[in-house]
């Protein structure tokens, strides 16, 4: 199973090897590339882990099972099999966008492989709920719309998109560095990889997670407004917000001292175990 696991997902181990576990978990058009800015204020100190979700970066792409892929839990048992492989007791888990909702659900779910949680730039759901009052930022017609853009050009959206989800329109190379990223993940995985980030809920889990959890939430995010930190925050009771002064969906790449920093302050004050 070792060779399995490690290899589908494109497992890397990198930094101090009897440090805290540090596990990386990329974001929906992403790799495990996006966190080479960030990885080497960790690997002093931490084992860090990084990944490539199955359809992205250099995962096994024939791993990929529309039918297990076709909802968060599918991911979420890669993770776990990651932490099980790997003898994982008290990780931290950094989770990005889709894969915050991810950690969400393990740390409900399998709490035992977690010391903490991160979700950064995290959304409990981008649509908006209007039975209960829930404003995720995006209307069901605004969540379709996206849906059949992508999947009616994935090429064009990839180009359209990228500048919008990375934000500062200052740094014209990382739209291009996210827009290439984007077309990195295999164009007949990303509909349903799509469908799954923008269209899973996991609020009535968030009252379930025990592990200590740092909510990372930009000033300025389309996706991923200010108030959904809050909205986490309260119901997370464990869990610490802090807004950082980065703006776009990738503070990790646009603002990588400052996310780091954060992380690295919230462990020093919460250590892993």
């Amino acid at each position: 199973m070792t060779t399995d696991v490690l290899t589908r997902n494109n497992v890397r181990i990198l930094g101090n090897e009897t440090g805290p576990a540090v596990i990386f978990g990329h974001g929906f058009g992403c790799d495990q590339a996006m966190w080479r800015r960030i990885v080497p204020h960790f690997t002093d100190k931490y084992r860090v882990i990084v990944f490539d979700h199955v359809g992205s970066g250099d995962s096994d792409k024939a791993a990929y099972d529309p039918t297990k892929y076709s909802s968060l839990d599918g991911y979420v048992s890669d993770l776990l099999e990651i932490c099980a492989e790997l003898e994982l007791r008290d990780a931290t888990f950094v989770g990005h966008s889709v894969s915050a909702m991810m950690a969400v659900v393990a740390g409900a779910t399998a709490p035992h492989h977690f010391a903490n949680l991160v979700l950064l730039a995290s959304s409990p759901s981008y649509m908006d709920r209007p039975e209960d009052g829930y404003q995720g930022g995006f209307s069901a017609a605004d969540i379709d719309d996206l849906l059949v853009s992508l999947e009616a050009n994935y090429i064009v959206w990839a180009a359209a998109m990228a500048p919008v989800i990375m934000g500062n329109p200052e740094k014209p190379e990382l739209h291009d560095e996210l827009e290439g990223s984007f077309c990195r993940l295999d164009p007949t995985i990303a509909p349903g990889f799509a469908r799954v980030s923008f269209c899973s809920d996991v609020r009535a889990l968030l009252t379930e997670v025990k592990v200590p959890t740092l909510v990372l939430q930009c000033s300025e995010d389309l996706l991923a407004p200010p108030h959904i930190g809050s909205y986490t925050q309260e119901r997370i009771a464990s869990s610490t917000l802090v807004q950082l002064k980065a703006t776009g969906h990738l503070p990790h790449v646009s603002a990588p001292e400052e996310t780091a920093e954060a992380i690295l302050s919230y462990l020093a004050r919460v250590p892993a175990a």
